[in-house]
């Protein structure tokens, strides 16, 4: 049931395993419950997982089209009396945001984000929540309409739900969509931590609005703010993130989008960062299908390379994958694109440092030439930086540094990728003659002036100092 174990996990606020009892709505039930409780599979790989299929059922008899969630996981679940019952744990989790760059976070079930729920239209779902935070939590479920004692704001809906206890939501997925959830206690604390996931209920049956896709793939955006040399999120910033994170990865760690040449591809965005994000995906067009009000009517849709994406929005991009390559994603803010050391840096460009780099270097010796020609020096720079500290820019393509970090990715299209490979292609090869390529271009030599200062074979205007022939 990917229950996975990794030896990089750890708790960073240590102790035993909590207990847990079981309360539904502050009324607390047997302890005998506990058995009935549905397993809580655990996920520590930061790679993209494959569809989830549940126990005995084949690909093809499965009633939708699956997501796929970007360096996550879909929550298994397990059918109770017609019931689809699903058990998240809210914890503390250690994040590979990159090789060799580990943020402490909290989440759910191992991970930041937790994993994706997905069900389908009409279900009847449970979900149990067991508290194994240091405080007390809840689940909002961004967008769902149930219930309102299920909308989960602490304290207005429900009592928060205690450290060691397990609280019980249970409601019916009334439409088809896009969602989230998030707690709605200590939000400013627990979201900046990293506590969120993403929801998919898919349509019953065919729906007029809703069309069918060979990709879908699902995402969060959200940011950190994690000094150089720390590892624990800074939870009072702002506006100051210096970790700009899709799924709490960042590149080149987030996996690429793949799709067979042809493909209808969907690609859902939600947004729990504290500011926008322009999301741009370079060599094709796309419409905005959905939001998390629901499907977009198709006379409402019109063709964009971006999209904006504000706070607390999802956004559900469509396109037909028809031109081969490895195409940019990411975010059009170009800060977003950046790692931990984007702030706080001078601008140098045009700064003579002759001379002066080895008398500065005396008096403090980690001090580093940047930015005198620009930035893109970073990019291939092995500076030394504290340790479990992110660089600004990184990542390399094939031909160089891509100068990049962030919210960014590649979406790689290929002729022939099989359908249901969502394995990484390697590098798309140009054919011959479809490449910017360097040309030889003779430089030109300078006119000489005339005395008046006007270049030579430069036309003086009629009428300024010149005759007119009559005929």
């Amino acid at each position: 049931m990917n229950n996975i174990n990794n030896p990089q996990r750890r708790r960073f606020l240590g102790g035993a395993a909590l207990a847990a009892t079981v309360a539904t709505a502050g009324t607390a039930v047997a302890r005998s419950a506990l058995a009935a409780l549905p397993e809580a599979p655990k996920q520590s790989s930061a790679d993209t997982q494959a569809p989830w299929t549940p126990p005995g059922v084949t690909g093809a008899g499965r009633p939708y089209n699956p997501v796929v969630t970007l360096n996550g996981w879909t929550l298994p679940w397990r059918m109770n009396n017609g019931v689809k019952e699903f058990h998240l744990i809210a914890e503390p989790v250690v994040r590979e945001m990159a090789p060799g760059f580990l943020v402490n976070m909290w989440g759910y079930n191992g991970q930041s984000p937790g994993p994706t729920i997905e069900v389908v239209e009409g279900d009847r779902v449970r979900i149990y929540v067991t508290n194994r935070l240091p405080e007390h939590t809840t689940i909002h479920w961004h967008g769902q309409r149930l219930p309102n004692g299920m909308d989960g704001v602490g304290g207005l809906n429900q009592p928060q739900i205690p450290t060691g206890k397990t609280f019980v939501y249970e409601f019916e997925a009334r439409r088809p969509g896009t969602f989230m959830y998030h707690p709605h206690a200590d939000e400013m604390t627990q979201m900046a931590m990293g506590m969120m996931g993403f929801w998919v209920t898919h349509p019953k049956q065919k729906h007029p609005h809703i069309s069918d896709v060979q990709r879908d793939y699902c995402f969060l955006l959200n940011a950190f703010d994690v000094e150089p040399g720390s590892m624990t999120p800074r939870v009072n910033t702002m506006l100051d993130f210096n970790i700009w994170s899709w799924n709490s990865r960042v590149f080149p760690a987030i996996s690429p989008l793949v799709a067979r040449l042809g493909d209808r591809v969907r690609v859902r965005v939600g947004n729990l960062t504290m500011t926008n994000h322009p999301v741009h995906i370079h060599g094709i067009e796309f419409e905005v299908t959905g939001t998390d009000g629901g499907p977009v009517p198709k006379t409402a849709r019109w063709p964009e390379v971006t999209t904006d994406v504000a706070v607390g929005q999802m956004r559900q991009l469509e396109f037909i994958a028809d031109e081969p390559g490895d195409w940019a994603m990411h975010c059009h803010k170009s800060h977003h694109t950046m790692g931990a050391m984007g702030h706080d840096v001078p601008t140098l460009i045009g700064v003579d440092h002759r001379g002066l780099v080895k008398p500065l270097q005396r008096v403090n010796p980690d001090y580093m030439v940047m930015g005198e020609r620009g930035m893109a020096d970073m990019g291939e720079m092995e500076m030394e930086l504290p340790a479990n500290t992110f660089p600004m820019m990184t990542g390399t393509g094939p031909y160089g540094p891509i100068e990049m970090g962030g919210m960014f990715t590649t979406l790689k299209v290929r002729a022939d990728l099989k359908a249901g490979d969502y394995r990484d292609p390697g590098w798309y090869q140009q054919p011959p003659q479809t490449q910017s390529r360097p040309v030889d271009v003779p430089e030109a030599a300078p006119r000489a002036a005339t005395p008046s200062g006007t270049p030579q074979g430069t036309a003086k205007k009629p009428g300024a100092g010149q005759g007119h022939a009559h005929h």
